[in-house]
């Protein structure tokens, strides 16, 4: 198999067998991870795949406009027959959340369309890291895993990597430093019932309680403004797409350069935390394998409490779904 060099983050440029990546779904989220993932280089070839044929090609075919722009890749509007020999298949299919909507409001629906999208990429490959996307994160993750019956580490969700994000980024506009400075994470549910690890806060490893700018009020505040972005985002706009997309984008580069990269994704959990047989958002390594390694953080009895209480709104939505 022919070897090419795609360029990394940073202008850092490694070789690598060619990486195919399947997008189900090209709504704005799809199509957002799709352009994240052309513009920075990750992928050595793109497959959409939809329902609706003529919105796909017509992605497919917009983006493919801009080839001569960016770092060699191949862009394509395809069908599930794609997946057998892709490396990371990326469900951001279904309906979207709308104002006043909860992302587990979207459950049942939702659940049916990714148990039938499951269904078909088995038929295909069981090789694949599938990445859900789709709302409500955890629960779909979980139909996912349970459909697919890959092993555990293939099949993973995206969780709560923007909501630590827009957590790190509202903590350093109160701190006065860059984001990429500011260490921060939420566990949990990707919703209303996220955790936000405070006893972990930091800037450059040092704790923000110890930063001369603390203050109690702020710091909640920022958790506050992450926890309701999306709903502030899709009263505004509509959806969001930008954030996810890069997230997305960030999370399949880990994979395809096997980078072991720490990321608070959604994991099925095997009594980490006392949790079991649920997915939930908690620090795992990120490589070649999918989610390989959860890692076991050191939580406050609060934090500890809030997680368990994320689990059970988890629990109770996954009795109203056919798994």
């Amino acid at each position: 198999m022919i070897k090419k060099l795609f360029s990394g983050r940073g202008g850092q440029v490694k070789a690598c067998e060619p990486n195919k990546v399947v997008i189900i779904g090209t709504g704005a989220v799809g199509t957002s991870a799709a352009y994240a993932m052309m513009i920075e280089g990750v992928a050595s070839e793109i497959v959409l795949i939809d329902v609706n044929e003529d919105k796909c090609l017509g992605e497919a075919s917009d983006l493919e406009h801009g080839l001569s722009f960016i770092p060699e890749v191949k862009i394509s509007a395809g069908k599930y027959e794609d997946c057998r020999d892709a490396r990371v298949i990326m469900i951001s299919a279904g309906l979207a959340q709308k104002p006043g909507q909860t992302r587990l409001d979207l459950a049942k629906t939702n659940a049916k369309i990714v148990g039938e999208i499951v269904s078909n990429i088995k038929k295909y490959t069981r090789e694949a890291v599938i990445m859900m996307v789709t709302n409500p994160l955890d629960v779909l993750t979980y139909v996912a895993l349970k459909r697919s019956g890959f092993p555990p580490n293939r099949v993973f969700g995206t969780g709560t990597t923007l909501d630590s994000s827009r957590f790190r980024y509202f903590l350093a506009e109160e701190f006065g430093v860059a984001t990429e400075s500011m260490g921060a994470y939420l566990i949990g549910e990707h919703g209303d019932s996220s955790v936000p690890v405070y006893s972990h806060c930091n800037v450059m490893g040092e704790p923000i309680t110890n930063l001369p700018q603390y203050r109690k009020d702020k710091v909640e505040s920022a958790y506050v403004k992450a926890r309701d972005a999306a709903a502030f985002l899709i009263g505004k706009k509509g959806f969001t797409c930008y954030g996810i997309g890069l997230a997305a984008a960030r999370l399949v580069r880990a994979i395809l350069y096997d980078e072991k990269h720490v990321f608070p994704v959604s994991v099925y959990l095997t009594g980490q935390h006392s949790i079991k047989d649920i997915c939930l958002s908690l620090p795992a390594v990120i490589g070649r394998n999918g989610a390989e390694r959860i890692l076991d953080i050191n939580l406050s009895s609060t934090e500890k409490d809030g997680l368990l209480k994320s689990a059970e709104i988890i629990k109770t939505t996954l009795k109203s779904v056919d798994v």
